[in-house]
């Protein structure tokens, strides 16, 4: 067989025709349509659309995807489930689109990219001087800013559908936002604003994480934010679902450790997991804290069959040092926390279970409001 011979691929309208031709080339796929009635084409039907035979599977996955293809970047999906990926283009950006597009497929959900810029002089000084004229000079830096962040955001999302295009990514919907704004807050207020089904977000590692330990967008959203939020570490490679063979989730033994994992349970639906329960003791310590372990031990085993689990216990001063023990007896795959909300004074005199991990460890973590 020719790679050049061509194959017919679909059938059409005359204007179907053409817009699937200009789709495909648009992708770098060339077209010739055959059975065009010259003298009045708008009128013709039955047109062939007809591309070379070597380009045969990346027609079928454009078109197989034309929303992906098609579709502007910025109107609302239409998908009852949204995940939303928090970008800064860097490398854990990609980092988190790669789980995130997987769960998102699992889950029959849209992907919502968000990006947030921070216009500096916003920050330190009035946008207005002392006539209480706007400052063009100040403005011109504004809309630069939001320019270069929406050709930012495009070039992402065009290397997002060639990865698509390529089958490197499963083919999700997804579109993109650019807002101003301080970047944890407009990652809490969307989520309060549109309740998506979790936030993914890439984290640097250990060392970049301690060096910022004031100021971590993710931390801030950990500790603010009343929906669930993954992480993926830049240094962990986390391209499928499948990878994750074994989580360690964290208990307190009271009602919300179930919300918790009810929650895990829906999002691994069709996994069979390793889940290794920690129970983390109170400072005023637990009443039959042994007795109450055990019967957590057996509510799992009865209500959530695909998990296979097994116990590991941790001191209440060494709890970070406690887990990194565990770590090195077993591969850990995803820590899993419930996360109880804190004042802000609270959040700052004693961070919470899921905050200290985010600074001191290099493993991927789904961080559950309860």
């Amino acid at each position: 067989m020719s790679e050049d011979r061509l194959i017919t691929v679909a059938i059409h309208t005359y204007e179907h025709a053409v817009q699937l031709k200009n789709l495909l080339e648009s992708e770098g796929v060339p077209v010739v349509l055959h059975n065009v009635n010259l003298s009045h084409p708008v009128v013709s039907s039955g047109v062939r659309v007809r591309i070379k035979e070597a380009d045969l599977p990346l027609a079928l996955r454009i078109i197989e995807n034309t929303e992906i293809f098609t579709r502007p970047d910025t109107p609302a999906s239409t998908a009852k489930k949204v995940f939303v990926v928090p970008i800064d283009f860097s490398p854990h950006s990609t980092n988190a689109c790669d789980i995130a597009f997987h769960l998102a497929q699992r889950h029959k959900a849209s992907i919502k990219l968000l990006h947030a810029y921070l216009d500096p002089y916003v920050t330190t000084e009035s946008q207005l001087n002392d006539s209480m004229t706007y400052d063009v000079a100040n403005a011109e830096l504004h809309e630069e800013l939001d320019s270069e962040s929406k050709k930012l955001m495009k070039e992402f999302s065009d290397k997002l559908r060639q990865r698509i295009k390529l089958s490197e990514l499963p083919a999700v919907k997804f579109t993109t936002e650019v807002a101003e704004g301080v970047p944890e807050e407009v990652i809490v207020e969307y989520a309060k604003e549109n309740s998506p089904e979790m936030i993914i977000m890439g984290t640097r590692g250990t060392d970049t994480k301690e060096r910022q330990l004031i100021g971590s967008v993710t931390a801030e959203v950990l500790d603010s934010c009343r929906r669930p939020v993954f992480t993926v570490p830049e240094s962990v490679t986390l391209n499928r679902i499948a990878d994750i063979s074994h989580v360690v989730f964290f208990c307190n033994l009271d009602q919300e450790d179930l919300l918790a994992l009810d929650a895990l349970y829906r999002l691994f639906s069709e996994e069979r997991l390793d889940v290794t329960i920690v129970h983390v003791p109170s400072k005023k310590g637990t009443r039959n804290a042994e007795a109450a372990f055990d019967k957590l031990m057996g509510y799992c085993a009865e209500h959530y069959p695909r998990f296979n689990f097994k116990a590991a216990h941790v001191s209440l001063p060494g709890i970070v040092d406690d887990f990194k023990a565990i770590e090195q007896q077993q591969r850990v795959d995803l820590i899993a926390v419930p996360n109880k909300k804190k004042n802000i004074f609270a959040r700052l005199f004693n961070p919470s279970l899921a905050h200290r991990l985010l600074f001191h460890s290099d493993i991927p973590m789904m961080v559950i409001p309860v």
